[in-house]
């Protein structure tokens, strides 16, 4: 692959802080809860450190889960989004499904998005106009999006740690072919390599270190993120918070899914 000295930088990133984290995978895990009731743990903290000290050679600033955020991020053209540590609950309860995320951010836009699934043995990588990419046993390979368009033959993800009742019911009212959970932005990377056809979530605690690479890398496999209302998401923000949830799709269910939402939220109103 011919990729940018960016994609580059990200991927070095990427994989260098997954390395640390299954470093201390079979040790004893402890971790500390942060003021939003979320664990950080120092595979957190180690995959950060390295993160950041690669990310410094690109010369942008870096809004980062586990730092201190810089305001003056807010007036650059370039900066990067890093989760050092996304599923840090899975890495906790070892279910593997754990990834390290990195993406520059182009005036609003995630231009490079790099998951590594240190696990998995996985490294998924995107760059604007380039399509989107897997990295298993030295080979990279092409990805792409699924073609299901009748959501009655689609498969859903949620998420394995984070799934209400009102996600459920929203999901069995479009009776589709299968529901099943995931942890971190691994369902995205499903839908992006075409194993599931949308992830739903109608969670305002999802970030935009938690999405950023995946928007980014979904986008060039064919895909289509927005919020659960079907608007555009914008990165590098001053509340880094996604208020209305998260859609991700195959794009050819992305219309049908936020019509469904847009009537179950005026059935919630004309009841309210």
């Amino acid at each position: 692959m011919n990729w940018s000295a960016d994609t580059q930088l990200a991927i070095k990133a990427a994989r260098q802080g997954g390395e640390a984290v299954m470093r201390l995978y079979d040790k004893t895990i402890t971790y500390e809860l942060k003021s939003d009731d979320s664990p950080v743990t120092d595979a957190d903290i180690q995959s950060n450190d390295i993160i950041s000290d690669i990310l410094t050679a690109g010369d942008y600033p870096i809004l980062t889960e586990e730092g201190a955020d810089d305001a003056s991020r807010l007036d650059a053209e370039y900066v990067w989004v890093v989760d050092p540590l996304d599923g840090t609950a899975e890495f906790v309860n070892r279910t593997g499904e754990f990834t390290v995320m990195v993406s520059l951010v182009k005036n609003g836009v995630p231009v490079v998005g790099v998951i590594d699934s240190p696990h998995e043995g996985l490294t998924y990588a995107a760059e604007l106009g380039q399509g989107a990419w897997m990295y298993q046993k030295g080979m990279w390979s092409r990805i792409g999006v699924s073609k299901i368009s009748n959501v009655l033959q689609s498969r859903v993800l949620v998420s394995r740690t984070h799934n209400p009742e009102s996600e459920r019911n929203f999901i069995e009212e479009l009776h589709v072919k299968s529901l099943q959970s995931k942890g971190s932005s691994l369902k995205v990377m499903a839908v992006s390599s075409g194993e599931a056809d949308a992830y739903i979530t109608f969670s305002n605690r999802i970030k935009e270190w938690d999405t950023a690479a995946s928007y980014c890398i979904l986008h060039e496999a064919g895909g289509v993120m927005t919020d659960m209302q079907g608007c555009r998401l914008v990165y590098n923000q001053a509340d880094v918070c996604h208020q209305n949830g998260i859609l991700a799709t195959n794009g050819h269910l992305h219309d049908c899914m936020v019509k469904s939402y847009s009537r179950l939220r005026a059935r919630k109103k004309s009841t309210s």
